[in-house]
């Protein structure tokens, strides 16, 4: 039986990881998470302001830039990942405004309404309260405006996979509470956030790197819930219910 990995909060595990981790899709499941999250994301931002929250070292930062974005600002809860993100964002010169800041994604250090887009990738699982999280995603989103979210599969947490890394020779996963579908539809229905498409991606074997050691169930089930939200324009969206246009 393979030994599971010391279990670190979020900030911990990113102080450590932070200095291996790229600004682009290195794994199996982030490169299917990543494909489907462009699906989704506009193919012009043109004059737009994004926010990624929970930014990381800064992949969907530059994704938006390349695609436009007139303005672009990045929140995560750890200052080496933040650091890391910078010297990325440093090497594409754009004109775009580019900030970054320290802050959790439960109390975001941004003003209402900033982003025509808000991106949130792989973070949600790291919080254990979905309706908090994205109520704090809503706020910060212009009406009308559109967000992007993805998390671990929760089909991963009960098959009792992690999201681990290795540090110094050492493995280590970071905690994550799984939130089902059913989750987001009630937090998305009560906060006037409409569910315009989910996508359930699957891994692709070309991704995976030969050689590895790999469960071969993982290629028959999905590794990414993302979902394409949009924040109700009118006054009354907070109450109303969420459609869903599944592709």
């Amino acid at each position: 039986m393979m030994t599971r990995a010391p279990l670190l909060e979020p900030a911990e595990a990113y102080a450590l990881w932070a200095s291996a981790y790229p600004a682009h899709a290195h794994n199996p499941v982030m490169c299917a998470e990543e494909r489907a999250m462009l699906r989704l994301m506009p193919p012009s931002l043109s004059g737009q302001a994004v926010l990624d929250a929970g930014c990381g070292s800064g992949r969907y930062l530059l994704h938006a830039l390349r695609r436009g974005a007139a303005r672009a600002a990045g929140v995560d809860v750890s200052p080496q990942m933040l650091e890391r993100a910078g010297a990325e964002l440093d090497t594409l010169r754009t004109g775009a405004e580019v900030t970054l800041r320290q802050g959790n994604l439960m109390a975001l250090p941004m003003p209402d309404a900033q982003a025509d887009l808000t991106i949130c990738g792989l973070v949600i699982g790291h919080l254990e309260h979905l309706g908090q999280a994205l109520a704090e995603l809503r706020r910060v989103t212009r009406p009308g405006g559109v967000l992007l979210c993805s998390d671990v599969h929760p089909i991963g947490h009960a098959l009792g996979w992690q999201r681990d890394f290795k540090s110094e020779g050492r493995r280590y996963a970071v905690r994550h509470t799984p939130h089902l579908y059913g989750d987001w539809h009630a937090a998305c229905s009560a906060l006037g956030l409409h569910i315009e498409q989910v996508l359930e991606p699957m891994l692709d074997p070309a991704d995976i790197p030969a050689g590895a050691h790999f469960a071969p169930r993982a290629l028959e089930v999905p590794v990414a819930l993302v979902f394409r939200l949009r924040r109700a324009s009118d006054p009354t969206g907070a109450d109303a219910a969420c459609t869903q246009a599944c592709p």
